[in-house]
């Protein structure tokens, strides 16, 4: 084990002093566990010693809670933002996790990768990594289009979990600019998402990289390559002559962490058993998981420091990265914590901090904003920023996803009414494009987007998101009605053919006061629409209503509030689309 850690160190070493960086050294001495420690409560968490900046913000999250400003103007006037999920995982059509699941025997992402590009024993991600040239990628098309669906902000996945970064990596050689398309996709992105006046934001997603790779150490259990060790058993040594000679295939798989002798709730004891959902610390591998703790925050790091990015975002788990808990087992420290008082120095020097972090699904703190992805809090939230992070069909490409513009569009109100954002990723091809039904459903974005903006940009919750039909779920009837929704997850048909009525609404509170209210489907002509939150008796106006104008119209309408509700009679003569506003006064 410590030859391995050795050799990796010495590689890494190798290739950062090319750029006269350099990885801390490796600790002389290390806290030994033996076997799988199930409660990461009995790991008391290690403290990093990668770089920090000066500042007033402490590596805890303590700190970051107290000291934290509030979130910026830009976030709250945003709310709507794409979500760039794009890198070589798309050259192989197949959806998320398609680096991973190609060493899945059977799998479609496997049976993809023999069609496409031949055996993982012989054509492995490193092999697709070498040939993945999207030649018809153009940032600044793309941003164009992006800006004109309404985006008001871009999140740029910089490295995913194939642990492939997508920039001028001063700490990792396995980068877009050393192997590859040779392009610094970040600085390129930056520079048209700058013209174009976006906020700039960077994904981080390899915290768990190091143990999401583990199939690509195994082979097939049948057929002709039956045994034939697949790619991630290379070493250094075995590219000798070959196109990646002096890439060391472990920086890019890392190592086989196996546990044959241990027994897990009475099975033998594999790495997807921790994936999601369990929990626990790799005892025999504490001192490579240190050294790669120190290498995730470095690699972030060097992306602020070379990109200056309006926020960052980390991909893990429930709580904070290098958790020890769910998709963070492995390691328990600071360096979550650290990584984000380090930003938020840098960016507080000689001026007002303007940065936000999101850390995925971390609990409640002013500092560190939260994810939803795919799924909705249970009421308007408000106690720290907050995203949903959500995709049209797949987080990356597959051919046949479904678009449509009016799930979008609810999708984006059911999150604003609960005071969040929507960072909504719509996948962009192998060949860095976007495809047809992508095109065409951004641009009927874009243009409910501009009839309807203002009541989603800087907007607030209001004083309740919505109403409409109440039903029961049928697998807990005993359990209280809750308010209608769109469904969660990907974006696909399902969500195109969800049935709102007329009596249901979402609600917002405009950067002019007032209140908009959103009906969730297209009435018809002269139907008498019924807002009962609107109404005297609800009690939730101090004022009577003055104005109700229809967003898109210059009709005058025909309203009246009453004790019921404020009845809005919808006019003849109107072509709007999926989702009508109303701006109440």
């Amino acid at each position: 084990m410590r030859n391995v850690l050795g050799l990796f160190f010495l590689t890494v070493s190798s290739c950062i002093a090319q750029t006269q960086h350099r990885l801390p050294p490796m600790p002389t001495t290390e806290r030994q566990a033996l076997g799988f420690i199930h409660n990461p409560e009995l790991f008391p968490e290690e403290k990093m010693d990668f770089p920090l900046a000066a500042g007033p913000f402490a590596p805890t999250w303590q700190s970051i809670d107290a000291q934290y400003p509030g979130q910026p103007d830009w976030w709250r006037e945003g709310k709507f933002g794409i979500f760039i999920h794009w890198g070589p995982q798309a050259a192989g059509e197949s959806g998320d996790w398609y680096a991973r699941r190609l060493y899945e025997e059977g799998t479609e992402p496997y049976q993809n990768h023999l069609k496409r590009f031949g055996h993982p024993s012989e054509f492995g991600y490193k092999d697709v990594l070498h040939q993945w040239n999207p030649t018809n990628w153009n940032p600044a098309a793309l941003v164009q289009a992006y800006k004109d669906a309404g985006f008001r902000y871009a999140l740029v996945v910089g490295v995913h979990h194939d642990n492939y970064d997508l920039w001028n990596s001063q700490y990792h050689p396995w980068n877009s600019v050393r192997v590859g398309p040779k392009k610094d996709f970040l600085a390129l992105w930056k520079k048209e998402l700058q013209k174009q006046g976006l906020r700039f934001g960077v994904a981080f997603h390899h915290e768990y990289t190091w143990w999401w790779w583990q199939d690509a150490f195994g082979a097939d259990k049948n057929g002709p390559k039956a045994g034939v060790p697949y790619d991630g058993s290379l070493t250094l040594a075995d590219g000798k002559g070959k196109w990646w000679e002096g890439l060391d295939p472990r920086l890019l798989y890392g190592i086989s962490i196996r546990y044959d002798s241990l027994v897990h709730n009475g099975k033998p004891f594999t790495i997807p058993t921790i994936a999601f959902g369990n929990q626990g610390v790799f005892g025999n591998h504490l001192t490579y998981a240190r050294w790669y703790a120190t290498q995730w925050a470095l690699r972030i790091q060097d992306v602020i420091d070379q990109y200056d990015p309006d926020f960052i975002y980390t991909d893990g788990n429930s709580t904070q990265p290098f958790s020890g808990y769910k998709s963070g087992s492995g390691y328990r420290s600071d360096a979550g914590a650290r990584i984000v008082a380090d930003f938020y120095n840098k960016g507080s020097r000689g001026k007002k901090l303007d940065k936000l972090s999101i850390v995925k699904f971390i609990p409640t703190n002013r500092g560190a904003g939260r994810t939803f992805e795919g799924s909705y809090p249970a009421g308007i939230k408000t106690d720290q920023p907050w995203m949903a992070d959500m995709a049209v069909g797949d987080w990356f490409y597959q051919p046949d996803f479904y678009y449509d513009a009016g799930m979008v569009i609810r999708a984006l109100l059911e999150y604003v009414s609960r005071d969040g954002n929507l960072t909504l990723c719509v996948s962009l091809t192998p060949s860095g494009g976007m495809d047809a039904g992508s095109a065409r459903m951004l641009k009927a974005i874009g243009a409910w987007m501009r009839i309807n903006g203002e009541g989603i940009y800087g907007s607030h919750a209001w004083k309740e998101y919505g109403e409409g039909e109440w039903v029961k779920d049928p697998k807990n009837p005993d359990k209280p009605a809750k308010l209608r929704k769109l469904p969660g997850g990907k974006l696909g048909k399902r969500h195109a053919e969800f049935q709102f009525s007329t009596k249901d609404f979402r609600f917002t509170r405009g950067k002019d006061g007032s209140i908009y209210a959103y009906g969730m489907t297209v009435p018809k002509q002269e139907e008498v629409l019924t807002i009962q939150s609107l109404g005297t008796k609800a009690g939730l106006l101090k004022q009577p209503i003055r104005a109700v104008e229809l967003l898109g119209s210059t009709q005058k309408l025909r309203w009246v509030q009453t004790e019921a509700g404020l009845q809005i009679t919808y006019p003849k003569g109107l072509s709007l689309e999926h989702v009508v506003g109303f701006r109440i006064r």
